[in-house]
């Protein structure tokens, strides 16, 4: 599909891409055009913007790209019951190490790293937690406690050992269950941005529904601007019929500037449950097993889509004011956040964010 696409909605987020105020004429006197394509992938939709002088070089280019996120798909999917990932947690437990591929290897101990520096509020071995989670939220029941217990003797980063020298994984107890969910789509982003650089694209942008990863800027733009949607200040209350009775105010937020970078999104905003009279979350804290109580959008800025989305990951569990030192930290001394948040029921929106955002601001002074 090659078409100009302004506006990119995506999962509760919407990203607008917009071009320095640069025309489409403008663009096609210098040789270039603008090229979009979307299909699905990882089970959410992958839009890429491109610009090139020849649409079959773009096609050809984005269809490489796709076969790349499908391949990852492959490896990381915790739903389909032939990945890597899942054959891991199938054949490996203590004592069984299992040779993986580069990619599970990378992603794994960049991921083990993120858990260490979170105190486990990112944790890949969640999977048995997400599991009883979904099931929960399906049924509008709360997890039975020992069941509870039970799954979360099974999760920390410290029941995996990595082995660099024979790229082997060993899960160290029966029955763990790895869920990249909140980082492989970041990596995948990454990796389809690579391949449209390797075919000569480099002005591109790839959107996986959350998680932008951007090359060059547009022609004679310095950089593509995104702007996020504010975290909804409380979910509209109903009369009997259906009918919202009070419309949900919206905050303002800055638009930001992104070249050569990534920017991740991770919120709660259209996924979450009531149970016993209490909002939970579809994202999980590791600690509890249990989803979030406090409405967030957290949005990072990283040097690439695999940080970004496993510190959005991260922050949404640690919440804004833990969530903030840990941007400030030396680690991440390159990576800034923004953070909208209401805590339990409050209909307040308030904001967060690091010292460092100011220079990826177009608007100098965001109004809430």
């Amino acid at each position: 599909m090659n078409r100009l696409t302004r506006q990119i909605v995506s999962l509760g987020c919407i990203f607008v891409i917009v071009f320095s105020g640069l025309s489409r004429t403008e663009a096609e006197d210098n040789g270039l055009r603008r090229f979009d394509f979307e299909q699905v992938e990882m089970g959410v939709i992958f839009r890429l913007s491109v610009y090139g002088s020849d649409s079959d070089l773009a096609n050809k280019a984005a269809e490489a790209a796709y076969a790349r996120v499908h391949e990852l798909n492959g490896i990381f999917s915790d739903y389909e019951g032939s990945s890597e990932v899942r054959r891991l947690c199938e054949v490996s437990g203590p004592g069984r190490p299992v040779k993986v591929s580069d990619e599970l290897f990378t992603v794994l101990a960049a991921s083990l790293k993120l858990s260490g520096e979170t105190d486990g509020a990112f944790d890949v071995t969640v999977g048995p937690l997400t599991k009883l989670w979904r099931r929960a939220r399906r049924r509008e029941v709360m997890p039975e406690t020992q069941r509870l217990a039970d799954e979360l003797k099974l999760v920390g980063a410290e029941l995996v050992r990595l082995d660099p020298h024979n790229r082997t994984v060993e899960l160290l107890r029966g029955g763990m269950r790895l869920d990249f969910g909140g980082i492989a789509k970041g990596f995948a982003a990454d990796e389809a941005l690579r391949v449209l650089r390797n075919h000569g694209l480099n002005r591109s942008l790839v959107d996986a529904s959350g998680d932008i990863v951007a090359g060059d800027p547009p022609p004679d733009a310095c950089f593509w601007v995104v702007a996020i949607e504010a975290l909804r200040s409380r979910p509209p209350d109903q009369n009997s019929t259906g009918e919202n009775i009070t419309a949900p105010s919206l905050a303002t937020v800055p638009r930001l500037k992104l070249c050569n970078g990534a920017v991740a999104t991770s919120g709660d905003a259209y996924q979450s449950v009531v149970i016993g009279g209490r909002r939970f979350s579809h994202i999980v804290d590791p600690k509890t097993g249990l989803g979030l109580n406090q409405r967030s959008s957290v949005t990072i800025i990283a040097r690439n889509g695999m940080m970004a989305d496993g510190l959005a990951s991260a922050v949404s569990v640690l919440g804004p004011e833990a969530g903030i030192r840990l941007l400030s930290d030396s680690e991440h001394c390159e990576t800034e956040g923004y953070i909208m948040f209401a805590k339990g029921e409050s209909n307040k929106v308030r904001t967060a964010s690091s010292s460092g955002l100011t220079k990826f601001l177009i608007d100098p002074k965001p109004r809430e």
